[in-house]
């Protein structure tokens, strides 16, 4: 299959089901088709505010094949379908992206160069508040590059009375 034509196949895709991911609350981050032999495997990888659980991921996977049962997107060729959240290894690119990870450690690759770690805490419609060692900088989305979340582990929440 041709990229132009797997593009295409992507976008029908992503028109049948996002109308009936939205009624569930859902958001579509990524669709993924490629081949594997005889076959195509889909991926399509969703998440909502809060997070997806294994159940959000059961029904979502019910609709779409019910979606795509009912519609002649996928043609005639076998398929296998997979539906996962969105991985913590997935860039944020939108605004929505960054308020669903507030309070998490990021690591933002600038266009001008250079890099930046801190922990978001706030966001908007063009930027994001970090507070980076302390003190806090606003970057507008324009200038990131790159962002991805930092996996932690064993972080301790932060307690007031810590300070005392």
């Amino acid at each position: 299959m041709s990229s132009a034509k797997q593009d295409a196949t992507r976008d029908r895709i992503e028109g049948e089901i996002t109308g009936p991911l939205s009624a569930m609350g859902l958001d579509i981050e990524a669709i993924e088709l490629t081949p594997a032999g005889k076959r195509r495997v889909l991926r399509i990888a969703v998440d909502q505010d809060g997070g997806v659980t294994l159940d959000d991921v059961a029904d979502a996977t019910r609709e779409i094949n019910r979606v795509l049962d009912e519609s002649d997107v996928m043609g005639e060729m076998p398929y296998t379908l997979e539906v996962t959240s969105r991985g913590v290894d997935r860039p944020l690119t939108l605004p929505r992206h960054w308020r669903r990870n507030e309070d998490r450690l990021v690591k933002v690759a600038l266009v001008e160069g250079g890099d930046v770690t801190g922990r978001i805490v706030g966001s908007g419609e063009d930027t994001a508040t970090l507070d980076v060692d302390g003190t806090t900088r606003e970057l507008a989305y324009a200038d990131v590059a790159k962002a991805l979340v930092q996996v932690e582990f064993n972080r301790k929440k932060h307690d007031d009375s810590e300070d005392a």
